[in-house]
């Protein structure tokens, strides 16, 4: 099987980590076209424009499908916001699209392409998908989301959620729906909901297919391995992006209705960026209980497993699970988590029995989770006992196996 990835040469980033390049095997060919994408601190600085959201009412939010959709109070929209907003749909990385695409072509025509794999976010990409069946009539073309779209992430995350970005959204992904030869989600319930927008097409175009770890043995922990150390604080370290799908507000919240003894027992360890300062400001104000470690390469990230007690997740999505969750699997550390109760991710930890969880939204059962966590450390290695083969099933390797049979099938079916 050969491999030609196509990707933006300039695209901005909350951080680089070029040791992520050793990971691409020799024989995978990648081309690189310029985007217009904007710079990763304008980009935030036009979101929070286009959303007219205050730092103040940021922090500790509950996301939900009612997030401000740009209006004044007097129920008019503002002209500034509407134009900046009405530029960058469906999301800031449209820009890309005028270079994918001829780039798209040549590799296409020039390399002899069986099949294009069109993964998103960002989700303007799935522009990509009908230009190219214009093109390419009978071409195979898989259209894969990473994240589900149109239910969850364009409320919890998007640039732009007034009514016309939704209708935007609404009809680049039918249109790309429509033209792709199949569908693939990384959740069930994402493969639920996409399929559920489209009765007209055959259940069998909508795939699931979920993420993996690839970087840590599955082993399970040893009472040395499980303990964060000799120290007194038990250790709970969050590896990722804060931000609207994560908002840590009722997390906050529990911590500082916690009891002073359990408190001083406490340490929260935050690896990776933070969208806001208000979210920044919102963790600081737990003072000595919080560690703010910023953006680090993979692997350093992933090596702060080895001295923690406990892995935190947070979120707010339903539908949606984040790859860093399957990386936790592979970690072997237990899980503590203020996640959505009828979202897939409590179904994988139920499923792997890889830890605990509280709603996301009730912060006195948060709280009375992380009261349980500092108490229960003493004798993790007698009573953490996920299910390793559940977590082997996760692996990369067999799952990249799936995937891998699944595009044979379609180019073979395509071409029959």
């Amino acid at each position: 099987m050969r491999i030609d990835v196509l990707t933006a040469r300039n695209a901005p980033a909350v951080g680089r980590d070029l040791t992520l390049l050793k990971q691409v095997p020799e024989s995978v060919t990648v081309h690189r076209a310029w985007t217009l994408d904007l710079p990763f601190a304008l980009r935030k600085a036009l979101k929070k424009i286009v959303s007219g959201r205050s730092a103040k009412a940021v922090a500790g939010s509950q996301l939900n499908s009612s997030t401000s959709h740009g209006a004044t109070s007097g129920g008019r929209q503002n002209p500034l916001k509407r134009l900046v907003g009405d530029l960058l749909l469906p999301d800031p990385q449209v820009g890309w699209l005028p270079f994918a695409f001829p780039a798209a072509c040549r590799i296409i025509r020039k390399r002899k392409i069986d099949l294009v794999l069109i993964t998103v976010p960002p989700f303007s990409t799935v522009g990509l998908v009908s230009k190219l069946r214009h093109q390419f009539p009978a071409l195979p073309i898989v259209l894969d989301f990473r994240d589900e779209w149109l239910t969850t992430t364009i409320n919890l995350v998007s640039f732009n959620k007034n009514e016309r970005a939704r209708s935007v959204a609404r009809q680049w992904e039918a249109d790309a729906v429509r033209d792709a030869t199949a569908v693939v989600a990384v959740t069930e319930a994402a493969r639920r909901e996409i399929a559920s927008r489209y009765p007209t097409e055959h259940e069998s175009k909508f795939q699931c297919i979920p993420n993996g770890y690839d970087t840590r043995a599955i082993a399970v922990s040893t009472s040395e391995e499980t303990s964060a150390g000799s120290g007194e604080k038990t250790v709970l370290t969050y590896i990722g992006t804060v931000y609207g799908s994560t908002d840590p507000g009722t997390l906050i919240a529990a911590v500082k209705g916690l009891p002073d003894a359990i408190r001083a027992r406490l340490l929260l360890r935050f690896i990776g960026h933070i969208e806001t300062p208000a979210y920044r400001e919102a963790l600081l104000s737990l003072g000595e209980m919080v560690e703010l470690k910023g953006f680090v390469p993979q692997a350093e990230a992933l090596r702060a497993i080895e001295s923690t007690d406990y892995l935190l997740l947070v979120t707010h999505d339903r539908v949606n699970v984040a790859a860093k969750l399957y990386d936790y699997l592979g970690g072997g550390k237990p899980i503590v988590g203020a996640i959505h109760p009828d979202g897939d991710v409590r179904l994988l930890l139920e499923e792997t029995r890889t830890g605990w969880w509280a709603s996301v939204d009730d912060v006195a059962s948060i709280r009375q989770m992380l009261i349980e966590a500092v108490e229960r450390k003493p004798k993790l290695a007698e009573i953490f006992h996920p299910d390793q083969e559940r977590v082997a099933a996760y692996h990369r390797r067999p799952l990249a196996q799936r995937y891998a049979a699944l595009l044979r099938r379609i180019t073979e079916t395509t071409a029959s």
